[in-house]
């Protein structure tokens, strides 16, 4: 029995171990590369664990997790993805670059006033290449935006420059300042120029010239006179050199201040004489346009500017005549140098007081613009309120002329054009101007024409107005879109309107909103219901969209007509009642269901205004659209203005007032003939 039990025992334990030979030898060949069975491989059923997860986190005898297991978000995270495509999209050789290279790109969007396109050369193209601005392209930029007076983003270019670690140079800051002064926000333009002079001294940083006119530019255009004034004496206190172009932007800041920039101006300038600084072509068209634009400001405090600078000029000549007054004698030889001081001083002061009674006592034109100036036979100067009395204080047109002969400085057609604004609104003074211009053998350009024709439509002299157009024809020359703005402030009627408009669409030129607000101004002031409303009509049909002058103008007209219905309504017996009542409403009605198309109904003018006007800096935030055409055609944008020159055009045959007075036929002054 025994032998039994322990045979059995003997095979039980032979069998156990030819079976773990079998499992050894099956677990070798498949590490060798033989094939498992997928029976063989199938997963052994889960058994359930004796501990709960919380257990067995805690227990020493159990192996857990480190952290609970979690699912895999359905929609990847954002930076994870762009990391990927930073790592996998590896840039080839050839994509990249040089410095050079994208510089010139940068300055091809820029010739081309593609502010977006540049931008994007750093902010995306850049990138996508991983190349490194360098700070000459952060100084093409900025200096492109400062020149479209687009300063938040010059500011943003510089902030990002530093956070680059790059090297900011004194271009770097003429740039920002010249956005400052551009800048079509004057207080923010201020607020930014006074923070960057603030980071100048922080860091010691010195200016120079062209920093200095910078400065002094945009201080000035932003009506800070102050400061500006205060620049240049501070140029004096480090001996840089002061030229003609910091006096030009003297005489702009004067221009900003339209109450007391023409006294300003006077002393800008005889400030440039004392100097011995020669002013060139651009110093007087920028002293015409203070002319044209500034006032005298209190008469009193002119009064005495003007008697320092009679002062001023004769005291400099006092000093050079002086020792021409007499001969010295034994005794004056023997004199202490203290007496002879004294002496000079007394004989200045007489040549002085005699010179200074002369002039006040002078006949004549006044003559503010000479190195020797006086008032002529001038009354008084509260009589001095229009550009042409003002022009007249500088001695009148022929004196500028004379004057820019004296300092060599050459007269173009922009100088002309400004003369234009200011000499008085005659036939007499244009024909005199125009004969100037053929003297001077200049070549006209259509802007000093589209001038012309504004000044004659201001006064009123819509017939005159038109004449001009053949004094282009004759001049060789093509209207503008502005010729036909201008033109648009003479259409008196709907007939003339159309006949505009028809003369428009044979030219090809398509209209706008600037064109139909002219409009819409003189069928306001005529109070011609219909006028108004086909003009409304056209902004509809055309698509336009309304802008602030065109919003007032309705504004303004719907005041006048309640207050002409008030009027009929307190005088029901008033003659017209009837019509008025009659064109007013159905007018109304229209009015009504136009500003429900335009999104304007139920608004007031500020409200509306809101909607209407468009921020300066949108323009720069959207690349240009295909097919503009400074993209299409980039010489034509830059090609200069055609001119012709005026020579041609018969002066002769534009009448004066004295023949219009004499009531001579306007068919023989309408043509303006060639001169053969």
């Amino acid at each position: 029995m025994s032998s039994i039990i322990l045979n059995t025992l003997r095979r039980q334990c032979v069998s156990q171990f030819r079976t773990r030979l079998l499992q050894q030898s099956f677990l070798t060949t498949t590490s060798r590369g033989f094939h498992i069975s997928p029976i063989a491989c199938a997963p052994k059923p889960h058994q359930k664990d004796e501990f709960s997860h919380l257990e067995a986190a805690h227990s020493p005898d159990q192996f857990g997790t480190l952290s609970p297991q979690v699912d895999e978000p359905e929609t990847p995270d954002e930076g994870d993805l762009k990391e990927e495509d930073f790592l996998q999209n590896i840039p080839a050789p050839g994509q990249k670059l040089s410095v050079r290279q994208y510089a010139d790109l940068i300055k091809d969007h820029l010739k081309n006033n593609r502010i977006r396109e540049a931008l994007d050369v750093v902010e995306v193209r850049m990138k996508q290449d991983r190349v490194k601005p360098v700070n000459y392209h952060f100084n093409l930029l900025i200096g492109g935006c400062a020149r479209v007076g687009y300063s938040k983003k010059a500011f943003q270019l510089y902030n990002k420059m530093k956070q680059h670690d790059l090297k900011v140079t004194g271009g770097t800051y003429t740039s920002l300042f010249n956005a400052c002064a551009v800048s079509p926000f004057l207080g923010d333009g201020l607020k930014r120029a006074n923070q960057l002079r603030e980071i100048m001294l922080e860091k010691g940083y010195e200016p120079n010239e062209s920093n200095y006119n910078a400065m002094i530019k945009a201080y000035g255009r932003c009506g800070e006179l102050k400061t500006a004034f205060q620049l240049v004496d501070e140029m004096v206190a480090r001996r840089l050199s002061i030229g003609t172009d910091t006096f030009n932007f003297l005489l702009q800041a004067c221009i900003s201040d339209r109450e007391y920039g023409f006294r300003h101006a006077l002393l800008v300038w005889h400030r440039m004489h004392r100097m011995r600084i020669s002013p060139d072509r651009y110093s007087f068209n920028l002293l015409l346009r203070c002319v044209r634009d500034c006032q005298l400001g209190d008469l009193e405090t002119t009064q005495q500017v003007i008697e320092q600078i009679l002062s001023d000029s004769i005291g400099g000549n006092a000093k050079k005549q002086v020792p021409a007054i007499e001969e010295p004698s034994v005794e004056a030889i023997e004199r202490t140098e203290e007496d002879n001081a004294d002496q000079q001083q007394k004989l200045a002061t007489i040549v002085t007081n005699r010179e200074l009674t002369e002039r006040l006592n002078h006949e004549g034109v006044p003559d503010l613009l000479s190195p020797q100036p006086h008032l002529g036979s001038l009354v008084r100067l509260g009589e001095v309120r229009k550009p042409e009395d003002r022009l007249l204080l500088l001695g009148g047109s022929s004196n500028v002329f004379a004057e820019m002969r004296r300092c060599g400085a050459e007269p173009d057609i922009r100088t002309i054009t400004e003369l234009l604004d200011v000499i008085p609104s005659t036939y007499a003074a244009e024909k005199q101007l125009l004969g100037t211009i053929k003297q001077l053998k200049l070549r006209c350009d259509i802007d000093f024409f589209n001038i012309l024709i504004k000044k004659r439509s201001m006064r009123f002299d819509y017939d005159g107005a038109k004449d001009v157009l053949y004094m282009i024809e004759a001049a060789n020359l093509e209207p503008d879109i502005v010729t036909y703005g201008v033109l648009a402030l003479g259409c008196q009627t709907q007939e003339e309107a159309r006949s505009l408009l028809k003369m428009m669409h044979e030219a090809d030129v398509r209209m706008n909103i600037q064109i139909l607000g002219a409009m819409l101004r003189q069928g306001c002031a005529k109070q011609n219901f219909r006028y108004v409303t086909e003009i409304l009509q056209i902004v509809k049909r055309e698509r336009l969209k309304p802008n602030e002058p065109f919003l007032r103008h309705l504004e303004e007209f719907g005041r006048v007509c309640e207050k002409r219905d008030r009027e009929y309504d307190a005088k029901p017996r008033k003659r017209g009642r009837d019509e008025f009542k009659q064109e007013y409403n159905r007018y109304r009605m229209q009015l009504d269901a136009w500003r429900e198309h335009m999104g304007l109904q139920g608004l007031a003018l500020d409200q509306a205004l809101g909607i209407v006007r468009e921020h300066p800096w949108e323009q720069f935030k959207d690349p240009q659209a295909e097919g503009y055409e400074a993209v299409k055609n980039p010489k034509l944008r830059h090609k200069r203005k055609k001119q012709h020159s005026i020579r041609r055009v018969d002066v002769e045959a534009i009448e004066d007032d004295d023949d219009r007075g004499q009531g001579k036929e306007h068919d023989q002054t309408k043509e303006v003939k060639l001169a053969h």
